[in-house]
Formats: C-alpha cells, sequence, structure tokens
C-alpha cells in the first residue's frame, strides 16, 4: 500500500526536523545518511524517495531552521513586557544566558548552523543569508525603537550587525570551551552581556 501524499509530506517534515538536530550537534559532515534516517524512524533506502542529496536535505534544513528562527524572534520582541521594561535587554538575557547556550539542538539557529553554512552548496547559502537579512532587519527595528527614532537609518543598522555579532560570537565561543572550561564559558556570556546592555540597552 502506497503512501499518501499528505503522508509523504509530514515524513519529509520529520526528516528535516531530525536531521536539523543532528545537524546543530554533530555538524553536516559528521553526520551520515544512514543515522539521520534512523533519527527520523525510518529506513536509508526510503531516503531518495524524498531528497536527491544529502546537500539538497541540507538546503531544506538551513530554510526551514532560518525562517523558524525569524518567527521566533519577531514572537519573542512582540510579547508583552512589563511597564518601564525594555525589549532589548530582554533579548539579550534571554540570548546570553545558560539555558539558551546550552540548548544547541534548539537553540539560534545562526549560532547553530554558521560553522556548516560555508561548506554547503550555493542553495543552502542562499537561505542561509535570505534569513540572516531578515534577522538583521527585525532587529535593526528593535535598536531603533531604544534609541527612540534617533540616528540615521545606515548607522541604526550597522549598530544591529554589531549587537547581533556580539551575540552570535558569544554564543559560539562559549559553547566551544564549555566543557574543558565551563567557568569560561559562563565568563564569555557574561561579559557579552554587560557590555550589550551598557552599549544598546541603557535609557538614552
Amino acid at each position: 500500500m502506497g503512501v499518501s501524499k499528505q503522508q509523504a509530506v509530514e515524513n519529509r517534515k520529520t526528516i528535516v526536523a531530525a536531521s536539523e538536530r543532528l545537524f546543530r550537534e554533530h555538524g553536516i559532515d559528521g553526520v551520515g545518511l544512514s543515522a539521520l534516517m534512523k533519527a527520523a524512524g525510518f529506513t536509508q533506502g526510503g531516503f531518495y524517495n524524498h531528497f536527491e542529496s544529502k546537500e539538497a536535505l541540507a538546503a531544506e534544513v538551513v530554510a526551514t531552521a532560518m525562517g523558524k528562527a525569524n518567527h521566533d524572534l519577531k514572537e519573542a520582541i512582540a510579547a508583552p513586557i512589563a511597564p518601564g521594561g525594555n525589549r532589548l535587554r530582554r533579548q539579550i538575557d534571554y540570548y546570553l544566558s545558560g539555558t539558551h547556550c546550552s540548548d544547541i539542538e534548539h537553540g539560534c539557529a545562526v549560532a547553530g548552523l554558521t560553522a556548516d553554512v560555508r561548506r554547503l552548496g550555493h542553495e543552502a547559502q542562499v537561505h542561509f543569508a535570505k534569513g540572516l537579512q531578515e534577522m538583521i532587519d527585525t532587529l535593526t527595528k528593535l535598536v531603533a525603537e531604544q534609541r527612540a527614532g534617533s540616528g540615521d537609518g545606515d548607522e541604526t543598522r550597522r549598530e544591529a550587525i554589531a549587537f547581533y555579532n556580539e551575540m552570535v560570537g558569544a554564543v559560539i565561543l562559549s559553547r566551544a570551551v564549555a566543557s574543558a572550561d565551563p567557568q569560561l564559558g559562563e565568563e564569555i556570556l557574561r561579559a557579552s552581556q554587560q557590555m550589550l546592555i551598557k552599549d544598546f540597552a541603557l535609557p538614552t
């Protein structure tokens, strides 16, 4: 008995979700098709019913992950905040928390996939770049809100890029040393958190 079109779509989504978790944890080159399909609950032989190559799968994983990351960021920013609260400060505190840093499987897609993207095919790189552009646009609006509309658009965008660079870099570095020197990993997060709060999230 064949698989329905709807079931095939669901199976494909399951493979993409399982692949994203493994890619984040082990790197794209560090996971074979057998492990991917086993994690998704299917046999390796069924892979080519859904994707023509591992590169095609990686491109869809990146597109899906970046789409979800942008959706989650916009939802987080739009969430109600207490009177006198600061949306930018809230984002800094969340992103540079130990909880987020240790959640490699479900945390920020940019921090989780950046190291692999340069080795992927053009399609995956395009998906990543488009997703990153959207993320920067969203953060530019958040920085502009904190600045109460002061400053020109180009300067605000540069500030937003620097802001995001600092957060992503801190998470990547903290994760890299977490097992060998957890105290250093925590220090990296706190240093970046304090600097970003001082430079971006204090009242102007």
